[in-house]
């Protein structure tokens, strides 16, 4: 598994360092430089993996949807320096070094955002292998999971939820949208990128449903008992807020995350060749970053 999630890896680290290649004589370098600090800064890079292995899985070539997985992490990228914003969660680290703001000011944190937002779906229209009609669905589904249905929804649903204990059912609303719709969105855009059939798409989003569910709680989890130094970002940031660990306690966390990630790989028996995929759901449920 290690093999074929660096192959994947290193392969989306490639192109979005060349994604600024064209830009060598714009003025406006410092936006540049402000997208690159951020989306070059390494991180797991689950949402392109899960891209490239539901294309291949689905009986595509993935490295024919490596635009859509530089969209989905373009636009995950674009999430992290928006919610890092004083006005947003006030973060001062993100993957072990000072967060955009901090560096380039909050004024050019927004616009480098909003330029990857706004680029994410421009190298989905470009994908130069890919068929005009997945391109297009991949640009429907995309927008939804992203905007106000999706991970924007979801963010406003918590910090609507700041000042108040929820119930559980909302605290599942904001996971669903603030961060499984994005997961959802690789998942089915690997299958799009593969013209996979309606099974299998049905088939991702219920593996996206169950695994962003167990990813969430997890990340509640290390909120409390992980080590700053691995996650690259501070901890007990999230002691008032609506965590599953706060409505669960970590004894049921953990179980909930086994259980889900259970489920997920059980979404995967439609395919023919998932190994990879279970061994790296498997892999998460006890990560330590």
């Amino acid at each position: 598994m290690k093999n074929e999630l660096q192959t994947y890896v290193s392969h989306i680290e490639k192109y979005l360092d060349g994604c600024f290649d064209f830009y060598e004589f714009e003025p406006q370098t410092v936006l540049f430089d402000s997208m690159r600090y951020s989306l070059l800064a390494g991180g797991k890079r689950l949402r392109p993996v899960f891209v490239f292995d539901f294309c291949r899985m689905a009986g595509g070539c993935w490295p024919d949807a490596t635009p859509f997985a530089a969209a989905v992490e373009m636009i995950h990228t674009y999430s992290l320096i928006h919610d890092d914003l004083p006005s947003m969660d006030n973060d001062d680290l993100r993957r072990g070094r000072p967060t955009n703001h901090k560096v380039y000011g909050e004024a050019m944190a927004i616009l480098a955002g909003d330029a990857m937002l706004t680029s994410a779906f421009g190298h989905i229209a470009d994908a130069p292998a890919l068929s005009a009609e997945s391109k297009l669905r991949a640009v429907s589904y995309l927008s939804r999971c992203a905007a106000e249905t999706g991970m924007v929804g979801g963010q406003v649903l918590d910090i609507l939820a700041e000042q108040r204990e929820c119930t559980e059912q909302e605290i599942l609303n904001i996971q669903s949208r603030k961060t499984g719709a994005l997961i959802k969105a690789a998942c089915v855009l690997g299958v799009m990128a593969a013209n996979g059939t309606a099974q299998q798409e049905f088939a991702a989003m219920e593996f996206a449903d169950h695994l962003g569910l167990a990813f969430q709680i997890r990340d509640d989890m290390l909120d409390v008992i992980g080590d700053a130094e691995k996650l690259g970002k501070a901890t007990g940031m999230d002691g008032q807020k609506n965590t599953f660990v706060r409505l669960y306690g970590l004894q049921k966390c953990e179980e909930l995350v086994k259980e889900h990630t259970e489920a997920a790989i059980d979404a995967l028996d439609v395919f023919a060749d998932s190994e990879f995929m279970r061994e790296l759901a498997m892999s998460l449920v006890g990560r330590e970053m």
